[in-house]
């Protein structure tokens, strides 16, 4: 009787350590984060590549799960898009024109005045990033966008139309990557 305890009790504690985090591409993507006390459940993640090189694993973590961008973006609780850098191809330069590039599918249809803001936000990638790097950009509705690389605070960008945005360009109507979107949103 002892032993079939100890086995059972040994297939539950394994089992519960592979539901902790989920592996992709290297990259361990936790079941859970609390940045800034905010708990946040993993929803989903994926891979970001272009010409079939990875770049960088894409998780999303919210409150509870959701499987439609637009109840992300629109939500009245706190998201987390995190960023894994998977790759030596992501530099600053690239980072910063791929943000660009995101701001401007986002916003073509706006006649809004982010412009300072997506400028403000945009520099903050102007460091060096490496392979290994995390970005954490935490929507906080009513309070902005919180931007954090490797766990440190980078900076606060407010307002609900730039927080909307930096969300939209990876679960909007005109996401960056489709497939990472998608993946993002599993349910």
């Amino acid at each position: 009787m002892k032993k079939k305890a100890l086995v059972l009790t040994s297939l539950l504690m394994m089992s519960t350590g592979l539901q902790a985090a989920t592996e992709i591409s290297g990259v361990s993507v936790p079941d859970s984060i609390t940045p800034q006390g905010e708990n946040l459940q993993f929803n989903g993640a994926g891979i970001r590549s272009k010409f079939f090189i990875d770049l960088y694993v894409g998780s999303l973590f919210t409150s509870e799960k959701m499987n439609q961008g637009n109840d992300v973006i629109n939500s009245a609780e706190a998201a987390a898009i995190r960023l894994n850098i998977t790759s030596n191809m992501i530099t600053s330069e690239k980072m910063i024109k791929a943000m660009k590039e995101g701001f401007e599918l986002v916003t073509a249809d706006q006649n809004n005045n982010l412009d300072t803001k997506i400028a403000d936000f945009i520099d903050t990638f102007a460091e060096p990033i490496k392979k290994g790097d995390q970005f954490t950009l935490l929507s906080v509705p009513g309070e902005g966008l919180i931007n954090y690389k490797n766990g440190e605070f980078m900076s606060i960008t407010p307002g609900e139309d730039f927080r909307k945005a930096v969300l939209a360009i990876w679960l909007g109507d005109k996401p960056t990557d489709k497939s990472l979107k998608k993946d993002m949103l599993q349910s």
